[in-house]
């Protein structure tokens, strides 16, 4: 393979902010890659009731890696293809319609990923989870509801692929319900079981739960965002960041409270 057959773009062929964009996916990739492999290690230096928690935010983080290998490789080929286009409006108009093509890895990924998340969040509080079949059941199954909902609303496309508004805004009322119910048995854990976890495990489900009414709040609002005039590389940016703060950033917390119950 010659040298020249291999694309590797630049600011000058395809913007500063496209290039912004790729260099956050690529980040946010490799440091999935490295989360992945410090919660397998980690596992040996907490204490045994948290090597359950470690292994899912290794799951977590692989599988949020692995699709952010392919939303980077797409975003690539993009690239590429923009560097063909001289036209400002064409080269908005393949950016905004790969966004709806790109979004399809994100909400796969998030039907595992987010379930994952609360499944770690109850842990923290040293719940039976037999106990709480029921609620802990229907928390799961209102999260997929919300991630399939969205996934649908996303999908809310003309022949032309330009999105319709008002099917999309219907589906992400509809995904709206689903949410709800997520901090809402949050909170009933909370008030159930605060007092069977320790006060750093108290802190750190706290701070997890939290996450879900400030963090994933910014899913929903690139969701509007994109019935508007938007350039959509500014929610690739917005989302890959907020995907580092609530998996990587809530790996960490786990990892902080396991630590300190060996204390």
């Amino acid at each position: 393979m010659k040298l020249s057959d291999t694309f590797i773009p630049t600011a000058g062929a395809v913007g500063l902010l496209p290039m912004v964009t790729y260099f956050l996916l690529m980040v946010t990739m490799y440091a999935f890659l490295g989360n992945f492999i410090f919660a397998l290690s980690a596992r040996t230096r907490v204490s045994s009731s948290y090597q359950t928690s470690q292994t899912l935010v290794a799951i977590i983080s692989a599988i949020a890696g692995l699709s952010y290998f392919f939303i980077q490789g797409y975003y690539h080929d993009l690239l590429a293809e923009l560097t063909t286009l001289s036209d400002a409006e064409n080269r908005q108009t393949l950016i905004r319609e790969s966004y709806n093509a790109i979004g399809q890895y994100r909400y796969m990924e998030w039907a595992v990923t987010t379930p994952l998340l609360l499944l770690n969040m109850v842990l923290m509080l040293r719940i039976d989870l037999r106990s709480v079949k029921r609620p802990l059941l229907i928390m799961l199954l209102a999260d997929f509801f919300m991630i399939l909902a969205g996934y649908i609303g996303e999908q809310q496309l003309a022949f032309d692929n330009e999105i319709l508004v008002g099917p999309k805004l219907l589906w992400g009322g509809v995904a709206a319900i689903g949410y709800v119910m997520i901090p809402v048995t949050l909170r009933k854990f909370w008030k159930r079981f605060a007092s069977h976890a320790l006060p750093q495990e108290q802190w750190a489900y706290r701070l997890m739960a939290l996450s879900t009414v400030t963090f994933w709040g910014v899913y929903p609002i690139g969701y509007i965002l994109t019935v508007f005039s938007f350039d959509t590389n500014w929610l690739h940016i917005a989302f890959s960041l907020a995907d580092l703060i609530n998996k990587i950033g809530v790996g960490l917390v786990t990892y902080w409270a396991g630590k300190e119950t060996v204390k």
